[in-house]
C-alpha cells in the first residue's frame, strides 16, 4: 500500500527550533525510551511508514507491521529485526491487511491480541493518492477508493486499536499539508485528508480523559512513491526524506506523557514546489 506524503514545502516544523531530537528523547521516563512498547504501523512497507517502523525498531519497540503485500512485509520484518535494540531482541509481527475492509482489520487485531495483548503506539500511515484530475473528470471509483483508504481505514484501525490501548498510549495519524489547504486536481485526496484531520482532532478531545495522546502529522513534500501518482515529474531533490519525518514523529512520541505535539507540520525549507 502506498504510504502518505504531503504536497507542498514551505514552513518549518512547528516544534520549537531550539529543541533537538536528543533533547526530546532525553525527556522520556528514566532514559528507557520506547523499549518494550508495542507499536502498530499501517502502510509499513515503504515511504514514511517504513521509515517510522525503522525508527521505532531502533528505539526498541516491539512492532506490528501491516500492508497489502505479504512478500514485502516478510522482507521488512527481517530487516527490522536486525535494526532492533541489541540489548533486548524485539518481537515483530507482520500481517497483511487492507484497511478499507472491516473483516481484514478484524483479522489483523485478532493476530495482535494473540501475540501482544496490548498496544501502546498506533501509527495510521496507510494511504493512497489520485491522479491529478478536476472534479468533472474524476471517476467515482477513484474518489471512493481514496476516501475508503485514507479516511475509512483510519477510522476502522483506530476503533479496533482503542480496545487495546491504555493511559500513556499514543496515536499518530500521518495526514498531509493537504489536511488544512487544498490543491486543484486533488479533490479526493484533499477531502480525505481534511476528514482525517477532523477525525484526529475529535479523537484527541475524546481521548484526553483516558490519557491517550493524538498527534496529527502534516508533512509537506517527502520523497516517497506517492509522487508517481500525484506528480511523476515532481522535483524530488527539493523534498524531505522519509527519515526526516520519521525522526520528528518519534521525537514527538518520546515527549513526557503529559505533553502532546497536537499538530506536527513539517516541510522542506526550500519553499513550494
Amino acid at each position: 500500500m502506498v504510504t502518505n506524503a504531503g504536497f507542498s514545502p514551505g514552513e518549518t516544523n512547528r516544534l520549537p527550533p531550539h529543541i533537538s531530537s536528543n533533547t526530546l528523547g532525553s525527556r522520556n521516563t528514566a532514559g528507557r525510551g520506547l523499549r518494550g512498547q508495542v507499536a502498530l504501523v499501517t502502510g509499513a512497507t515503504r515511504g514514511i511508514g517504513l521509515a517510522i517502523a525503522r525508527a521505532l525498531a531502533a528505539e526498541g519497540c516491539d512492532l506490528i507491521v501491516t500492508g497489502r503485500d505479504q512478500a514485502a512485509l516478510n522482507r521488512i520484518s527481517r530487516e527490522l529485526a536486525r535494526r532492533g535494540k541489541t540489548a533486548a531482541k524485539i518481537r515483530i509481527l507482520s500481517h497483511p491487511s487492507d484497511v478499507r475492509d472491516p473483516h481484514s482489520v478484524d483479522a489483523l487485531f485478532r493476530a495482535i491480541r494473540r501475540q501482544f495483548r496490548r498496544l501502546d503506539i498506533l501509527v495510521n500511515n496507510a494511504g493512497i493518492a489520485q491522479p491529478n484530475l478536476p472534479v468533472d473528470k474524476l471517476p467515482f471509483p477513484v474518489w471512493k477508493d481514496v476516501l475508503e483508504t485514507n479516511l475509512d481505514g483510519m477510522f476502522l484501525v483506530t476503533q479496533a486499536a482503542l480496545v487495546l490501548m491504555k493511559r500513556g498510549g499514543s496515536i499518530v495519524n500521518n495526514l498531509s499539508v493537504a489536511a488544512n489547504r487544498v490543491f486543484a486536481g486533488s479533490a479526493a485526496y484533499n477531502a480525505s485528508k481534511h476528514g482525517a484531520l477532523g477525525l484526529s482532532n475529535t479523537l484527541r478531545e475524546e481521548l484526553r480523559p483516558r490519557g491517550i495522546r493524538v498527534i496529527g502529522v502534516l508533512p509537506g513534500a517527502a520523497d516517497t512513491d506517492i509522487w508517481k501518482t500525484l506528480w511523476p515529474e515532481a522535483p524530488r531533490r527539493k523534498m524531505m526524506s522519509p527519515e526526516t519525518v520519521a525522526r520528528a514523529v518519534v521525537d514527538s512520541i518520546l515527549l513526557p506523557a503529559n505533553t502532546t505535539v497536537e499538530i506536527l507540520e513539517i516541510r522542506p525549507s526550500t519553499g513550494t514546489l
